[in-house]
């Protein structure tokens, strides 16, 4: 298992030929018309915003190169681990396993609900987001964005096939702790631990998913599918035999489209908080939201005051609704004065609805508190549901689930162009940084060569592991959960692990929390102190 790197060079050197040609070709192809599309309605909806000034599109153009850079090191990690398997069997030629694995992920981030980007969003301090739009907001993202950048790019350096999703979660905690630090306020003005809890129960728990389900139904195959070609592991450029091939593809297309729909979304809700602070105009507010749907969201509110007003204490007195309800945010502290806030804060997002008539209709001065407004209830309702208190009876906890879904369809979105330029971005990470992790999973995991019943049964573990967890709106690792899958199915094969591998691998899980919370909270602390 030596030169591993050298033998995969001279099999990939001698695959190479037309294939290669046509997939770059098609790749350039869908390159262009993506980056023209994505330019032409960000464009289209700048042209709303009707400002003198320059620097907010300076910034913009800055923060946007920041985050779809992260995305672009995202594809050398965790896309280019979708499409290990297929290359390294020879089932499809890598610059076509890139556009395939490509096109998947595009597919899987178009279909993608939005809820994994949001709720990695939740993550961060409420006064942050609020405030996304200032210096603090802008030193919040790029601390995050260029501390992943930083961890993800020396691990790649190394060949270690390093999480993202770690990295994301670790770069947020850092500046959530970093801006507590900084804070005048001395209660949990930093991070929601609460929601740190249950991401980071995903992430661990999804690798032992994935090494144990990998193993199982490699055993499970053996038992069924007595094949021995299944269990081979590739020689020289060969293909496998035609139904093998189809197999791996599937798998590759199902691990792809699952990447799409979950990890994709990471960069896809800092992009929605870049934009929202940059151009509130345009992005703030869903323009998309019909006259009619405003019309059904005013008759909702009203329901939903009412609601609320059956859980007021007569005793409860409110200054300004919208700091009451974000301190309850802030601070998980519910107080009978916070049921008075948010009842006030829905009748004010009413009456406000109902004079504009249509969020486009919404004066540019006002859509920054106005957005503010409606993401401050919805996250105390979300809490409020979460915690259980107030004990709210059946019925009045389905007008009040109805209500956030409405006010949410309002704020929480993500336009086409952004899903596309988020795909493009990996797809070119892919393109470009594959190979070291191609070498990682296929040589270096196992003492053995990576066989196409293993990669098969590595794969389909992700793809449903993934699927799984998109579904509960939590983000999990492709890297983790595949790497497992494969050190899973060579424990499984008594064929041994080289611990060297496995030894990185697990310093570099380790290593990715503290370090990436480091960086991002001495990067923020940086910016916040040049920002003044």
């Amino acid at each position: 298992m030596a030169n591993g790197a050298s033998v995969l060079d001279a099999k990939l050197t001698a695959g190479a030929g037309k294939g290669a040609k046509i997939g770059v070709l098609v790749f350039g192809v869908a390159l262009v018309i993506g980056f023209i599309y994505a330019g032409a309605h960000l464009a289209s909806d700048l042209a709303q915003v009707h400002s003198s000034e320059v620097m907010p599109f300076v910034l913009l153009g800055i923060a946007l190169l920041v985050a779809l850079g992260f995305e672009f090191v995202n594809g050398f990690h965790d896309t280019a681990n979708a499409v290990a398997t297929v290359i390294y069997t020879h089932s499809m030629e890598p610059h076509v396993a890139v556009v395939w694995s490509g096109a998947w992920n595009f597919i899987g981030v178009l279909v993608s609900s939005g809820a994994v980007a949001f709720g990695i969003i939740s993550l961060l301090p409420v006064e942050l987001i609020l405030q996304v739009g200032s210096s603090a907001g802008f030193s919040m993202v790029f601390a995050l964005l260029i501390a992943a950048i930083i961890w993800n790019l020396g691990t790649w350096f190394f060949g270690l096939p390093a999480s993202s999703s770690h990295t994301m979660v670790g770069s947020i905690i850092g500046v959530g702790i970093a801006n507590q630090l900084m804070s005048a306020r001395t209660g949990t003005s930093g991070v929601d631990w609460a929601q740190a809890t249950k991401i980071g129960k995903s992430l661990l728990i999804s690798p032992l998913v994935g090494f144990v389900g990998a193993a199982v139904l490699l055993l499970l195959c053996k038992a069924l599918i007595p094949n021995r070609r299944l269990y081979e592991a590739p020689k020289g450029t060969e293909p496998p035999p035609f139904w093998i091939r189809a197999l791996l593809v599937l798998t590759c297309t199902g691990v792809s489209f699952a990447h799409g729909s979950n990890d994709g979304q990471k960069g896809m809700g800092l992009i929605m908080l870049i934009l929202i602070g940059t151009v509130p105009t345009a992005y703030a507010l869903n323009h998309a939201v019909t006259a009619q749907q405003t019309q059904d969201f005013a008759a909702v509110s009203t329901q939903t005051a009412e609601t609320l007003g059956r859980y007021v204490l007569p005793a409860a007195v409110v200054g300004d609704s919208r700091d009451e309800v974000t301190d309850y945010i802030r601070t998980k502290n519910f107080t009978p004065n916070t049921m008075l806030a948010m009842r006030q804060l829905v009748n004010e997002i009413s009456t406000e609805m109902a004079m504009y008539k249509d969020l486009k209709a919404v004066p540019q001065d006002k859509v920054p508190n106005f957005r503010n407004d409606m993401y401050v209830v919805s996250e105390g309702l979300r809490l409020m549901q979460k915690s259980g208190k107030p004990q709210f009876s059946t019925a009045d906890a389905a007008v009040l689930s109805n209500y956030k879904t409405h006010i949410d369809n309002a704020t929480k979105f993500i336009p086409n162009w952004v899903k596309v330029a988020v795909a493009l971005a990996l797809g070119m990470g892919t393109m470009i940084g594959w190979k070291r992790i191609v070498v990682t999973v296929g040589e270096k995991i196992g003492k053995d060569h990576l066989t196409y019943g293993q990669g098969a049964a590595a794969e389909i573990t992700a793809m449903l592991t993934i699927g799984a967890a998109d579904w509960f709106g939590l983000p999990v690792s492709t890297t983790h959960v595949l790497s497992s899958g494969v050190a899973g199915t060579m424990a499984a094969n008594h064929t041994g692990l080289q611990w060297g591998t496995v030894r990185n691998l697990a310093m570099a899980w380790v290593l990715t929390l503290p370090v990436s919370m480091i960086l991002s909270a001495t990067l923020f602390w940086a910016f916040r102190s040049l920002s003044g």
